[in-house]
């Protein structure tokens, strides 16, 4: 860990409670398992649908919670006595509205959810985190709990971008930016120096399925290589939904073809470093932190 990884973490004191709301994918298990070994085991908040049959966060304290009664969420940390929450992991969907039970929680925070859910996801996590610390809760970043998560900037593999490479990282980083200022996704591919391939509500694994597809019907004209690239949202709450690779995304990248991924250094997160390390040698990607393309 570095020593700026090391000034991002956050200290908690004897008392703090810290719950996780956990997604899907593996950051939630990472935060646990770090949370734990710190002293500070944590509440888990299984997102319905979401999180959910992983060994690891069933065997601490847990409840379940519906996307649709996310009114609850601060009613439920309240009764819990948490002091500190962190938003962990992948959300494939939006609140179905008809399924929604009214509640005076619900009802107080529900006009502001739908204004923010017309201006995009973002907007959604932006009011949560406001909620969230109106009631007395300290929201804090995946990233500040486990800094070194955080992709450095530099070669994270044997394999090192290729001189033609140069032209694909660049154009795809470009393109995530641009989708990213529109709220609507955070990565996107380049073959041959051209975006082919954009991420959208399907996620970034329906991204690299649709790239396979793609070659396997010949649509990207045989061209090699080819990279995906994923940065964080220009002015994004840094403390949810910050982009993260992980050994699936890995395995995913080799599938469609490409020759590596990049991610944007001290605004990504790399989950099970040492396992995706070891799939990417094995695969003879790349996987490289590139420089910062700008604060929030």
């Amino acid at each position: 860990m570095t020593r700026a990884d090391a000034e991002r973490r956050i200290k908690l004191a004897a008392g703090d409670r810290v719950a996780v709301v956990a997604g899907s994918g593996r950051l939630p298990v990472n935060v646990a398992e770090s949370l734990a070994e710190a002293g500070h085991p944590p509440f888990i908040v299984m997102l319905a649908g979401e999180a959910g049959g992983d060994p690891v966060l069933a065997s601490f304290d847990h409840e379940m919670l519906a996307l649709e009664e996310f009114g609850d969420l601060l009613p439920l940390l309240k009764r819990r006595k948490i002091t500190h929450v962190v938003l962990a992991g992948g959300v494939g969907r939006r609140p179905h509205w008809r399924r929604i039970r009214p509640s005076f929680a619900l009802l107080a925070v529900l006009p502001k959810a739908l204004m923010a859910l017309a201006r995009g996801d973002d907007g959604l996590l932006r009011v949560i985190v406001r909620e969230l610390e109106a009631g007395g809760i300290t929201v804090v970043g995946a990233h500040e709990i486990v800094p070194d998560l955080l992709a450095s900037e530099g070669p994270m593999t044997r394999a090192k971008p290729r001189k033609g490479d140069a032209a694909d990282l660049d154009a795809a980083l470009a393109a995530a930016h641009a989708i990213g200022a529109l709220d609507i996704g955070q990565a996107a591919v380049a073959i041959g120096g051209r975006v082919v391939a954009l991420e959208g509500v399907e996620g970034t694994d329906g991204l690299l399925e649709r790239v396979k597809e793609l070659r396997h019907h010949g649509r990207v004209g045989g061209r090699k290589r080819g990279v995906l690239v994923k940065c964080a949202k220009p002015g994004q709450e840094l403390r949810a939904d910050l982009p993260a690779i992980g050994p699936a995304t890995v395995d995913a990248a080799h599938a469609a073809g490409l020759a590596g991924i990049g991610v944007e250094a001290g605004r990504s997160l790399v989950l099970d470093f040492g396992e995706l390390v070891k799939r990417a040698d094995a695969h003879g990607l790349f996987v490289v932190g590139l420089p910062a393309k700008g604060a929030s």
